[in-house]
C-alpha cells in the first residue's frame, strides 16, 4: 500500500517538504523517509546480493566432495546465517518505512491558499443576502413551528445532536436528495446505494482513519467503521481492479445516511441541524486518468451550483487552506449558503480532487496508451445533505413563520409551495 509516488519523494523531495509545511505539518519527515528509503533500498540490494551468493554456493557445494565439500557447507551455514539476518533488517527497514510513509497527507495543489482554517481564499460570490422586513428566526424554531424537526425527542431516544425529522421535514430532505439524484443521473452519473459500514482497509485506504480517526464509529466486535461520507464506500468499490477509463471517467452518486462522531466540537453549532451525528447526503463521486482531475474538478463545482441555484440561496466559493485540507485532498472548494440568523456563511457542499492518492492505496488503476496499469485519480463532492434544510430553511422565511419552497423543489414536494405553521 502505498500514498504519494515514491518517486517524487526520492527525485522532488523539495515539493514534498513545500507541501508538509503549507499543510502546517512537520518537513522534517521527509528527511526521515528518504534515509530510511535508503536504508530499506540498501537492505533489499544486500539480501539480493547474498541469496544469489547463496545460490552459487549452491551449485559449487553439489559438485564438490570430502574436505572440500565439508568446508562449503560449514560456509553455507555462515551464509545463511547473514542471509536471515539482511532479510530481516529488509523487513524492519520497510516497515519502518512503510508506517511513515502511510501518514504522508496528499501533496497539496500549488494553487491552494496556505494557511490554517480561516487562511482560505473566497472565489466568488452568487446572490445577496436578503434584507428582512421582520427579526428573522432561526432553522430550529422554525422547523418546530411547521412541524419539521424534534430535537427534544431525537435527545430522548439517542443523546445530544440526534434529532427527528418530522412530517414536512421528513419530505423536505427526501424531496432535497431526490433532487439531487435525479440532477445526478441526468448528467450521467450511476446512482448507489451503498453499505455504511466499511471494512477497515477501505477506511484507511481513502485516508479517514489518520488525523480524522476520532471522528469515525467504529465497531470493534465486528471491526467495521460506520462511514462519513458515501465517498469511502464508493472509492473501495473498485479496489484492486483495473478499469477501462477510455470512455472517459466513472462517474457515481451514492445516498447514504452518514455518521460523525463530532470529536473536538464540544460547545459548536450545539443548537439545531447544523452539527450532527447522524444526516443523509447524496455524494458525487469519480475515477478518471489522472490528466483529467483539475477539470473534473471543476466540473464537480458546477454541478453544486447547479444545485445551490435550484435552492434559490446566496452563497460564496471558497478554495480551501491548505492546513484545512484532509489527509488525502491536494485542493477542496467548498460552497457556504448565507446563514440570516447567524449572520454568516456556512459550508453547505465541499468537493475534493485526491489525485493519485486514494487510489494508490486501494489499487485502483487503469491502463495508459501503451497498456501499462497506473494509479487512476479520485475526485468527490456533495449534492445535497441534511444541514440544506438550514439554509432553505432561513433564507425562505417568512414573517407569519411559513417558509416559501423554491420553485425547483416543489414537483419533488408533491406541489407545495408554502410550508405552514401547524
Amino acid at each position: 500500500m502505498t500514498v504519494i509516488d515514491p518517486r517524487t519523494l526520492r527525485e522532488e523531495p523539495d515539493v514534498v517538504r513545500a507541501s508538509q509545511r503549507a499543510r502546517g505539518e512537520d518537513e522534517g519527515v521527509v528527511d526521515k523517509l528518504l534515509a530510511l528509503d535508503t536504508r530499506r533500498r540498501s537492505a533489499i540490494a544486500g539480501a539480493d546480493n547474498l541469496r544469489a551468493e547463496q545460490k552459487q554456493l549452491g551449485k559449487q557445494i553439489g559438485k564438490a566432495a570430502g574436505a572440500e565439500r565439508d568446508e562449503l557447507l560449514a560456509k553455507g551455514k555462515e551464509l545463511a546465517a547473514r542471509v536471515k539476518a539482511a532479510e530481516a533488517e529488509q523487513a524492519q527497514a520497510s516497515q519502518e518505512f512503510d508506517e511513515l510513509y502511510q501518514r504522508l497527507p496528499n501533496i497539496v495543489h500549488p494553487a491552494a491558499p496556505e494557511g490554517g482554517e480561516e487562511d482560505y481564499a473566497v472565489l466568488r460570490h452568487v446572490g445577496t443576502p436578503r434584507e428582512f422586513g421582520f427579526t428573522p428566526l432561526d432553522h430550529l424554531e422554525l422547523g418546530e413551528r411547521i412541524g419539521a424537526i424534534d430535537m427534544e425527542r431525537g435527545a430522548k431516544v439517542s443523546g445530544a445532536r440526534f434529532y427527528f425529522l418530522t412530517g414536512v421535514g421528513a419530505q423536505l430532505q427526501l424531496a432535497l436528495l431526490n433532487m439531487a439524484a435525479a440532477q445526478a443521473t441526468a448528467n450521467g452519473f450511476q446512482l448507489m446505494i451503498p453499505p455504511v459500514l466499511v471494512r477497515p482497509e477501505v477506511m484507511a485506504g481513502t485516508g479517514f482513519l489518520g488525523a480524522h480517526a476520532s471522528e469515525v464509529y467504529h465497531l470493534e466486535e465486528d471491526d467495521l467503521y460506520l462511514v462519513g461520507t458515501s465517498e469511502v464506500p464508493l472509492a473501495g468499490y473498485h479496489s484492486d481492479e483495473i478499469l477501462d477509463l477510455s470512455a472517459g471517467p466513472r462517474r457515481y452518486a451514492g445516498w447514504s445516511s452518514c455518521f460523525r462522531r463530532e470529536a473536538g466540537s464540544y460547545g459548536k453549532d450545539t443548537r439545531g441541524i447544523i452539527r450532527v451525528h447522524q444526516f443523509d447526503k447524496v455524494e458525487m463521486f469519480v475515477f478518471c486518468r489522472p490528466e483529467e482531475a483539475e477539470a473534473e474538478h471543476e466540473r464537480l463545482l458546477a454541478w453544486e451550483e447547479e444545485m445551490l441555484a435550484k435552492i434559490e440561496v446566496p452563497y460564496r466559493v471558497i478554495d480551501t487552506a491548505a492546513g484545512d485540507l484532509g489527509t488525502s485532498a491536494a485542493r477542496k472548494f467548498d460552497c457556504e449558503a448565507w446563514v440570516p440568523s447567524q449572520q454568516a456563511y456556512r459550508e453547505l457542499t465541499s468537493t475534493s480532487n485526491c489525485t493519485t492518492f486514494q487510489a494508490r492505496r486501494l489499487g485502483v488503476r487503469y491502463r495508459d496508451e501503451d497498456g501499462r496499469p497506473q494509479p487512476a485519480a479520485t475526485l468527490n463532492g456533495t449534492l445535497a445533505t441534511t444541514r440544506w434544510i438550514v439554509a432553505i430553511l432561513e433564507n425562505h422565511q417568512q414573517e407569519d413563520g411559513s417558509v416559501r419552497v423554491p420553485e425547483a423543489l416543489r414537483p419533488f414536494l408533491g406541489g407545495l409551495d408554502v410550508l405552514t405553521p401547524r
